[in-house]
């Protein structure tokens, strides 16, 4: 290879690194740009979010903590009613979004691990249903969902908006493809150790599936904690309402509370970014590692 060659091949590299950089820092920068707003509107009244929408405004004159003071009680007025309010939608949201998150990785993680550890008949046709339930949008499911929540008298309970999801096609998709790049021989080094086979699916393969089970922790409280319509369509009390629907409930024809909406709404991000942080070193072992082998 000659050094006009080699310069030829480093500037086209030099090149193709710049192009791509600044791609991602454009993806990065629309990205970014609704949460910074976001972040830097609730510390100005909510009336200049309704006048001028959302900027990266930083005009220090005007920015203030009133809408986080009127956000815990602090604000005077309607403040602590609307506070309780909040904090109970957050609650609800909170542990719908926990116990949603536990059931389903446990009822995914089991039925992946049927489908890919044994050999049965009619495999090969349930996984195809379960990828088939993959390409049917929510939309078209709403309604046979809602006639069999009501018809077991589960409306307005916790229990009729986790039970119709807890068994996700996608979560059980990824966790069979996760587990098919794993070894067989643990499986039969174990049941020759006399392990059960509960044993082996509990004590043994879902900790070696420690990335898969993070990754989808992350992806499904994120799906959870803003899951809004169907939600709306079980619960009826308002005291059950989740966070996105008590919010979506300030915004009304006889006026809108803006100061709490945006203020909540920022709030309202901690719980997943608390969780993204803390699975976070898994996320990237997770995602690729299902993708070796299919």
């Amino acid at each position: 290879m000659t050094a006009s060659t080699a310069k030829v091949r480093i500037s086209h590299h030099t090149a193709g690194t710049i192009i791509s950089t600044g791609l991602f820092a454009i993806i990065g920068f629309f990205i970014a740009f609704p949460l910074v707003a976001g972040l830097l509107a609730s510390f100005h009244p909510g009336r200049e979010l309704v006048q001028n929408g959302l900027s990266l405004n930083l005009d220090f004159k005007t920015m203030t903590l009133n809408n986080y003071k009127y956000l815990f009680g602090f604000g005077g007025g309607d403040s602590k009613v609307d506070s309780a309010k909040y904090f109970l939608w957050y609650k609800n949201s909170l542990v719908l979004t926990i116990t949603t998150v536990i059931l389903t990785l446990l009822v995914c993680y089991f039925v992946a691990y049927g489908l890919t550890m044994y050999n049965f008949k009619l495999r090969g046709f349930l996984l195809f249903l379960v990828i088939a339930t993959m390409c049917v949008p929510f939309e078209i499911l709403m309604l046979p969902l809602y006639q069999e929540v009501t018809g077991m008298k589960l409306i307005n309970t916790n229990a009729g908006v986790i039970l119709p999801g807890l068994c996700a096609a996608s979560t059980i998709f990824f966790f069979r493809q996760y587990m098919v790049t794993l070894p067989r021989e643990l499986l039969d080094a174990a049941r020759i150790d006399g392990c059960s086979e509960y044993g082996i699916s509990v004590r043994i393969m879902m900790p070696i599936t420690k990335p898969a089970f993070a990754s989808m922790a992350i992806l499904c409280a994120m799906g959870s904690w803003n899951n809004m319509l169907w939600p709306m369509l079980v619960f009826r009390d308002a005291k059950k309402f989740t966070l996105q629907i008590g919010l979506n409930t300030l915004l009304t024809p006889y006026g809108n509370n803006y100061d709490l909406l945006i203020a909540g709404s920022m709030f309202g991000i901690i719980p997943i970014l608390a969780v993204y942080l803390l699975f976070q070193k898994y996320l990237i072992e997770g995602m690729t590692a299902g993708a070796l082998k299919g």
